[in-house]
């Protein structure tokens, strides 16, 4: 399976699922086609640390979503991108953050 693809949510629950009746990680590996260091890094100890197997938010999506409000208006400030980023996608981002991108992005002010 390529870097890119990513699992099913049915997929990560069956691992899950093999997991909690007691079945090693290279059986599970052996059963659904998986490699072991995916089944063991990635899918259980996630599940361990995280409580779930969803996708989470990528820091390049972020960015990506921080440039397209720049881009809708360049007259934003920190606090308004802030509050625009919040309502409408929903991250929970602090102003340091949109300063250090936005820093990092070339925007200085």
């Amino acid at each position: 399976m390529g870097r890119s693809q990513e699992f099913t949510e049915f997929k990560r629950g069956t691992v899950i699922g093999c997991h909690l009746c007691n079945k090693s990680i290279h059986e599970i590996s052996l059963l659904l086609n998986i490699p072991r260091s995916t089944v063991s890094g990635i899918i259980i100890t996630k599940w361990k640390q995280v409580g779930t197997t969803a996708t989470q938010l990528r820091s390049e999506r972020g960015q990506c979503m921080l440039k397209c409000t720049l881009c809708r208006s360049h007259q934003l400030s920190e606090e308004s991108t802030v509050k625009d980023l919040q309502t409408s996608c929903g991250l929970q981002i602090s102003k340091t953050t949109v300063h250090r991108e936005l820093h990092g992005m070339g925007f200085h002010g």
